[in-house]
């Protein structure tokens, strides 16, 4: 399965893209011959969980996933398997969470916490990863991310050889036709927020750009 594990919606303050919109755009790409499953939208600082996307996935058979990018100390986090137990551990809403707890806390209630756009320069997890502090709860780091700047695809790929992270792929999308540039294809079948933290876990995927992704 190819999943873009990173999208933002209207629900983020600087998308200007709709859902229904990103689904239209995937539609297209498979027109093109590009094998795009679905994708997770995680919004900025929120998590939607008033909004209720099966009628549009099923109707286009297409797997619309929820989670949220969060703000740490040490930079922005991706989080998958979001529920009741985690909101009401962490506040979404803050900006300079204590990133260790944030993977604690997500592992701790079924999720997974995964460093977004980590060579991103000022706030990626390179700037940080020598600080001293316990990064073991890492496993995995956002190894494409469809909005880097020159230099910081290079400074993910210098972390994730060094530190032996497994990588996940995400087109960081804002605008409709960003939406499947980068993605992550899993070994196994993903329907639900369960199945990617699963899927996450086990390790079993690869980050892909989308002219990898053929139907």
């Amino acid at each position: 399965m190819f999943l873009d594990l990173h999208t933002h919606s209207v629900s983020s303050d600087d998308s200007r893209a709709t859902v229904e919109q990103y689904v239209k755009w995937v539609s297209v790409l498979r027109r093109k011959g590009h094998q795009v499953d679905g994708f997770v939208l995680t919004e900025h600082r929120q998590f939607d969980g008033d909004k209720d996307y099966s009628g549009l996935s099923s109707d286009n058979d297409m797997v619309i996933l929820k989670g949220s990018e969060l703000d740490t100390n040490y930079g922005h986090f991706l989080v998958y398997g979001v529920n009741q137990g985690l909101l009401d551990e962490i506040d979404f809403t803050k900006v300079g969470l204590d990133a260790i707890e944030l993977m604690r806390a997500a592992s701790a209630n079924g999720g997974i916490a995964i460093p977004a756009h980590p060579g991103r320069f000022g706030i990626g997890l390179v700037e940080y990863i020598d600080n001293g502090s316990d990064f073991s709860g890492v496993t995995a780091v956002e190894h494409l991310n469809g909005s880097n700047r020159p230099g910081e695809q290079e400074r993910a790929e210098g972390l994730i050889e060094a530190r032996g992270y497994a990588s996940t792929g995400g087109s960081d999308a804002h605008v409709v036709s960003a939406i499947g540039t980068c993605m992550t294809s899993f070994d196994g079948i993903i329907a639900s927020e369960a199945d990617l933290v699963r899927e996450l876990k086990s390790k079993n995927f690869k980050a892909v750009h989308l002219d990898e992704a053929k139907a």
